[in-house]
């Protein structure tokens, strides 16, 4: 495999359910040693698998007294139970895309396979739309003929190939997304180059088991919603 590097779009587009609504721990605390104590304090470091992901979290990649901080390590402390494509479940990372029609087409993917792990005819969530700057050069496999880092359902080779660049010391990856034809997708390790975080619009994004079509209503400040369809 070449050894390519390139730096992120920007802006990187990433969805977060706005079921989990946006909490400020991190935003104002000044001090790594005030940030420990006030996540003490909220009960935090009682979840056991948070405790250990911060632990493993280098303390220099701590994000906090700006903006949206929390939002940027929530990503890392709070992983997948089975890990995501380029990243185990021990520490999560920031996923983003170059489009927001891409990071529309991802989290609707995830959002299909769990309506048909639940046995449901389909599923629909709300999502807060993230905009943000991405620091650093990203290991480009864009292009490459590697069907392991790209399978669609086993993510065991990719996460270790990921992990692997992450404990070298690497920004993360950017790939070719496999649910938006020409879309980019980008996967951080490090929360410190996350910068320049800004919450936008809402979508209530909407889909079906047995199709790929996916439903999304804007939710803007606009008088009523615009609603579209995104198709295969």
């Amino acid at each position: 495999m070449n050894i390519v590097h390139a730096e992120a779009p920007v802006p990187a587009h990433r969805l977060i359910p706005s079921q989990f609504p946006p909490v400020g721990l991190f935003d104002t605390v000044a001090r790594a040693a005030d940030l420990e104590a006030v996540m003490e304090l909220a009960g935090w470091t009682n979840d056991r698998l948070v405790a250990e992901r911060l632990a493993r979290l280098p303390r220099a990649e701590w994000v906090f007294g700006r903006p949206n901080a929390s939002i940027v390590m929530a990503a890392f402390l709070h992983a997948p139970v089975n890990g995501a494509r380029f990243a185990g479940p021990d520490l999560g990372a920031w996923y983003a895309a170059d489009r927001i029609e891409t990071a529309i087409a991802e989290v609707a993917h995830h959002l299909r396979r769990e309506a048909f792990a639940r046995r449901l005819p389909g599923a629909r969530r709300r999502y807060r739309a993230y905009g943000c700057r991405l620091l650093g050069r990203y290991r480009d496999i864009r292009g490459l003929d590697e069907p392991e880092l790209y399978d669609g359902t086993d993510y065991g080779a990719s996460q270790a190939f990921g992990e692997a660049l992450r404990a070298a010391g690497e920004d993360g990856v950017i790939y070719d997304s496999l649910r938006h034809q020409n879309g980019v997708a980008i996967c951080a390790y490090r929360p410190s180059k996350v910068l320049d975080v800004v919450q936008a619009e809402h979508f209530d994004i909407a889909v079906l088991v047995d199709s790929a079509t996916i439903t999304v209503t804007r939710l803007g400040v606009e008088p009523s919603p615009s609603q579209r369809q995104v198709g295969p």
